[in-house]
């Protein structure tokens, strides 16, 4: 890199303005942009929605915002929350819960629960019960994945939502609609698998702590604006240049709905490892490439999820034999040299998985670790050492 075009990153650079931005709208747990954005054009409308598997192109296509709902975080105070769920639930429904009953989310005319597991499940039906006056709706999606039979049953779905925020919209929702939707979502994508592979390739000079922050910002802003904030970054990185370390390439695994606090991914990132990949299945992610846009879109958003579409715990897998596989294209498509997994306690989904993903590690030859944690997770020393250790571990492994 030449030291004729790049510079040290600074507080005043264009990096640090973007992850700036970035934080703010992730740290606003009143959601005052979704309010901006409604409070521009009156009439709009903003639809919540939990993780992971919704089209968020249908209620683009509807003139609305989709808005991503993770829960508190480790800055919400759960009161009145906790009432709601045992303690051995996942923090993150009563943390929802808990933003809804104090008003946070009065923003939005709506939202949707995808399924994950029984636990947003029951939330679906927890949230029709407290906010009658709202739209509500849970999104099932298909565990079986041949086109003429989860195909058909995923598009009866997507059909039904369709004609639901149509009718909130005040409009019809055309196939000319979500084409356009579907195009421009595929631009996003673009973006982000360049700012992975960006990641991936130069670890050092796109820190996951800024990428996280990044994805993040992607959930409460408008696609249009998220793509030229993260093209922004990426050329801004670009022209910087930092330290490079002798550190451990891994991939998160098991992050795919609670998402982590920010000060775990920098206690990893402390501790000696580089994070080249991860299931964060924010924004556009979790399809894999583009949809076309010149079919039936509802059939072309339905064989995308069907047959491209990232694996989590949270989706079905056909065979046992494709338990992993998702997981080891990772690691050596990234150069990984172990694997992290880092669920959040009581996911049933992620720590069930585990077991069967680091036998596949295992029989790889793969080093991996693991731990737990909740999204207001406060004790981050345990969890560096832990980190730390493994990366010193992995170092010795590949000196030998």
């Amino acid at each position: 890199m030449s030291t004729a075009t790049v510079s040290p990153v600074s507080a005043a650079s264009p990096v640090q303005a973007i992850v700036a931005r970035c934080e703010a709208l992730f740290e606003d747990l009143e959601f005052k942009s979704v309010q901006q954005w409604k409070a521009a054009v009156p009439g709009r409308k903003a639809i919540g929605y939990m993780p992971i598997y919704v089209p968020r192109e249908l209620i683009h296509a509807a003139g609305m915002l989709p808005v991503g709902i993770l829960g508190g975080g480790d800055a919400l105070e759960v009161i009145q929350g906790d009432a709601y769920y045992q303690s051995y639930i996942c923090r993150i429904p009563r943390s929802t819960i808990e933003l809804g009953l104090t008003g946070r989310l009065n923003c939005l005319d709506g939202m949707l629960f995808p399924s994950i597991c029984d636990v947003i499940r029951n939330l679906s039906g927890m949230w029709k019960m407290l906010f009658k006056d709202k739209y509500v709706r849970y999104i099932d999606v298909p565990q079986n994945y041949q086109d003429e039979v989860g195909g058909v049953f995923y598009m009866q779905e997507m059909q039904i939502l369709r004609e639901d925020l149509a009718k909130i919209a005040g409009r019809e929702i055309t196939d000319a609609d979500l084409n356009a939707s579907i195009a421009v979502y595929n631009d996003n994508r673009v973006a982000i698998a360049d700012l992975y592979k960006y990641r991936a390739a130069e670890p050092w000079q796109a820190p996951t702590s800024e990428v996280y922050l990044l994805l993040r910002a992607g959930m409460v802003l408008p696609v249009e604006e998220h793509t030229v904030l993260v093209r922004d970054y990426l050329a801004a990185a670009k022209q910087v240049e930092r330290t490079k370390r002798d550190n451990a390439r891994v991939v998160i695994n098991g992050s795919f709905c609670e998402q982590p606090p920010l000060s775990l991914i920098k206690s990893i990132e402390m501790s000696g490892c580089y994070i080249v990949d991860d299931d964060f299945m924010l924004v556009t992610r979790w399809l894999l490439d583009a949809v076309p846009t010149d079919g039936n879109p509802l059939q072309e958003l339905s064989r995308a999820f069907l047959h491209r579409s990232a694996s989590t715990a949270a989706k079905y897998d056909a065979t046992r034999e494709e338990k992993g596989v998702y997981l080891m294209k990772q690691v050596k498509t990234r150069g990984a040299e172990g694997v992290i997994f880092a669920a959040p306690s009581f996911c049933d989904p992620a720590l069930l998985e585990r077991p069967m993903l680091q036998d596949v590690l295992s029989k790889n030859a793969i080093p991996h670790t693991a731990f737990k944690f909740a999204e207001n997770t406060g004790q981050m020393a345990p969890i560096r050492e832990q980190a730390g250790t493994f990366a010193d571990s992995i170092k010795l492994w590949n000196a030998a």
